[in-house]
């Protein structure tokens, strides 16, 4: 290796071994932690920086922010928080338009009979679902990085809310309500559903503030899917009811899912047969389409709406054959048109939604996130996820002034909008487009739609939601931890509620990562033969094992859980305490003989962090190590680990020079140690 400014041979290493890597070999002169803020950096500087007083740290980010409110510093907070002022001005308006456009009248027109759906999931009439189709998504196109991403009304979130809203007013135990009473029950849910949409809102505003976006990480893959799998059952049982025409009331809480079940089967012989046929018909068409546009979506130049095909074919039928009247189907009935006036949603009722709106805000950012994330990394650019809770943040907030419920990206336009060619965030203005059109004009047409269409638009809706489960044999074969994590979250959210799975999905999810830094395995390293490098010794290489010097990796954070662990490692290696271990089987030659460890290197390298607990248990080591006579060399601590020892008072038990950069100059410096008075032999590890 070359070797720095005043590298030299190391003393009592100059006569050469029969190895083919003898201990004899030039090393450079060791790096320590010292040696080298004199070699490339102000070692004095150092500590003032790390002693820097508070009100210096204040007055630096109070100038930040000064500058910041100058005409430049305003020009790019105002393009940080716009995205369309950075990526308008470089669209490509011959090459993006048309698929813009395109793709944007598909997603609308699949938002109108969804919205309508997931309406009904939610508790109120459907023409809120229309509302929730129309601003947020107008409003994430301006504030929104995402540029492949649909927001809407999404299943999930319209279920997670519903149940809360039925909670929250539920309907009368007579069932028999008049008009007005239907009205006025109606009104209440829409302006619970706005408060929970409020709520989350506020919530995510106030996780923007804090710079919580990397919250979304603690939401792992296999608890999202498992979540949108699990809540995807929920929604095909809830559904039930309507297909079979059965005027049932919503079961909510644990085990609502075994409630609707238990009373669809008690009350199957008083179901409408009409409403049976339209619904098998419905599904007989939606779930065929469906699959065509997956199977042949690169040869179709869009995808075929089937969904608003179905809502026109059906609506006729119920027209012309007055099957409302006959057979007492039930229908939407006249959507309103024009949009509500907008008011703010009763704040007497945030404290009572505030335990439903922070998982609904959690869902909402982390399905959003991640789907943001996935096209982003297809399409190579980034996704700010801080700006994400931004633009979903105000979305729910603003919207549920306009009596609109939660609402977040949804996998099924999201997908549908990539198909049918979308670019960048102004397809969503096209989506609009539609969506206003029926607001303000084709409202009438929807009169007669059966509310049974709407239910199997839902359940046709979830069909990429249960196809997550065809991942599940890949996933045992790549993590059977993370297969863990999916089926405990998937069996909470059925067998509980999506609320409660969310929760214990979460927690367990972080217990396994708990439970893994309990379980890691120290490695002792040697060195190998014609090289500089240290590699752990159960590998295959012929490795050389120096009597007297133990070098040690500890793969995982220092904190409060694995100091206990790190404690009886250290002992059992060092042969300190109660870890004294026994003499070892060498499987090396006969005549090799086990010697005290007389210097032990620690490589830190795996230590990303340490707590104080942690930084004590390092302090203590270096006590019992220096009472024991055992040399300890540190090495390759970071910048933060580093500190936190610092402050625990390590400089009081070891000097500077027992810091080292690598684990080459630590070990340099050891064999310097030992050489003197050691053997010139090594055992040779195979």
């Amino acid at each position: 290796m070359s070797g720095l400014p005043g590298a030299g041979t190391s003393p009592g290493l100059g006569e050469a071994s029969d190895l083919k890597f003898p201990l004899g070999a030039k090393f450079r002169e060791p790096l320590t932690e010292a040696r080298f803020q004199r070699l490339f950096g102000d070692a004095e500087q150092a500590p003032e920086l790390l002693a820097e007083p508070r009100s210096s740290r204040l007055c630096r980010r109070w100038r930040r922010l000064a500058s910041a409110c100058s005409g430049p510093g305003a020009w790019r907070l105002l393009r940080a928080r716009l995205p369309p002022l950075r990526w308008l001005p470089h669209y490509r308006w011959r090459a993006w338009l048309l698929g813009d456009a395109v793709a944007g009248v598909t997603v609308g027109i699949v938002h109108v009979p969804q919205g309508m759906a997931f309406a009904l999931l939610t508790s109120v009439p459907p023409v809120f679902g229309l509302y929730t189709s129309f601003f947020p998504v107008l409003i994430y196109t301006l504030l929104g990085t995402g540029r492949h991403l649909s927001t809407g009304t999404f299943a999930v979130l319209s279920l997670m809310t519903g149940s809360a809203v039925e909670r929250l007013v539920p309907e009368p135990l007579g069932g028999n309500l008049s008009g007005i009473e239907r009205e006025q029950l109606d009104a209440q849910r829409v302006g619970s559903a706005a408060a929970l949409a409020f709520g989350s809102g506020a919530l995510m505003l106030g996780m923007f503030a804090l710079q919580l976006g990397v919250l979304s990480t603690f939401l792992s893959e296999p608890v999202v899917k498992a979540l949108t799998s699990g809540a995807a059952l929920h929604v095909l049982v809830s559904q039930l009811p309507s297909l079979l025409g059965l005027p049932l009331p919503r079961q909510i809480g644990c085990f609502s899912l075994f409630k609707t079940l238990a009373a669809v089967l008690t009350a199957l012989p008083r179901s409408s047969p009409a409403e049976l046929t339209i619904s098998a018909l419905s599904l007989a068409l939606l779930v065929p389409v469906k699959e065509l546009n997956v199977r042949f979506r690169d040869k179709l130049p869009t995808p075929i709406p089937g969904e608003i095909v179905m809502v026109l074919l059906a609506s006729v039928l119920c027209f012309t054959s007055s099957l409302d009247t006959r057979y007492n189907i039930q229908i939407v009935g006249l959507l309103p048109g024009g949009f509500p006036q907008p008011h703010l949603p009763d704040l007497a009722e945030l404290p009572r939604i505030l335990a439903d709106s922070l998982p609904i805000a959690l869902v909402t950012f982390a399905v959003s996130a991640s789907l943001a994330s996935i096209y982003a990394d297809k399409y190579s650019y980034t996704v700010d996820s801080n700006q994400e809770l931004l633009a979903h943040g105000i979305s729910n907030l603003i919207s549920s002034l306009f009596s609109c419920f939660p609402n977040s990206a949804t996998l099924a336009t999201t997908s549908l909008l990539v198909d049918a060619g979308g670019n960048t965030q102004l397809a969503g203005l096209f989506s609009c487009i539609v969506v206003l059109s029926v607001l303000l004009w084709l409202g009438p047409f929807f009169y007669y739609l059966p509310k049974a269409v709407l239910a199997c638009i839902n359940i046709s809706s979830m069909r990429q939601m249960f196809f997550q489960m065809q991942e599940l044999p890949q996933l045992w074969r790549i993590s059977r931890m993370d297969f863990a994590v999916w089926m405990v979250t998937w069996v909470a959210v059925v067998i509980l509620s999506v609320d409660l799975g969310l929760a214990v999905g979460v927690i367990f999810s972080m217990m396994t990562v708990v439970c893994r830094t309990q379980r890691v395995q120290c490695l002792a390293l040697g060195l190998a033969e014609g090289t500089e490098l240290y590699r752990p010794l159960e590998e295959s290489h012929k490795l050389l094992k120096v009597p007297g010097l133990c070098i040690l990796r500890y793969p995982t954070p220092l904190y409060f859980g694995t100091r206990g662990q790190f404690r009886r490692i250290l002992e059992w290696h060092l042969g300190l305490g109660e870890g004294r271990k026994e003499t070892p089987k060498l499987d090396g030659p006969p005549d090799a003989v086990a010697e005290p460890v007389r210097v032990v290197v620690l490589d830190c390298s795996g230590i990303t962090f340490a707590d104080a607990a942690g930084a004590r248990e390092v302090v203590q080591l270096a006590r019992r190590c220096r009472d024991a006579g055992i040399h300890l060399l540190l090495a390759q601590c970071n910048a933060s680990v580093l500190g936190t020892l610092t402050q625990a008072g390590l400089l009081d038990r070891v000097t500077p020079e027992q810091l080292f950069v690598s684990v080459q100059d630590a070990a340099a410096h050891a064999l310097e140690r030992l050489e003197p008075t050691g053997p010139k032999t090594c055992t040779v590890w195979v």
